[in-house]
């Protein structure tokens, strides 16, 4: 009987936790996009500095800069998804 009552209790402190989970969620998902601004305006900033200073390169920049935007965000699309996952 004792170990329901333990079950039960253990069940209820995770219930009450749910609200915490939920709003770990929410700034780990504002940190991923934060982060992955934040990522992609450095990398735009640096592909422009380069044709800057030597146009001949402007489409390998351009080509650099966009493979990494889309790995970049592929990893916060994946985060953002972990993220709501921990949410429900």
């Amino acid at each position: 009987m004792t170990l329901l009552v333990l079950l039960q209790e253990v069940v209820q402190a995770v219930i009450d936790l749910a609200p915490l989970a939920q709003l770990g969620a929410a700034l780990a998902a504002s940190i991923v996009t934060i982060g992955a601004g934040l990522g992609i305006s450095r990398i735009g900033s640096s592909a422009l500095e380069a044709t800057a200073r030597q146009p001949e390169v402007a489409g390998n920049a351009q080509t650099s800069m966009i493979i990494s935007a889309a790995l970049i965000e592929g990893v916060s699309f994946f985060a953002l998804v972990v993220c709501l996952l921990i949410a429900l």
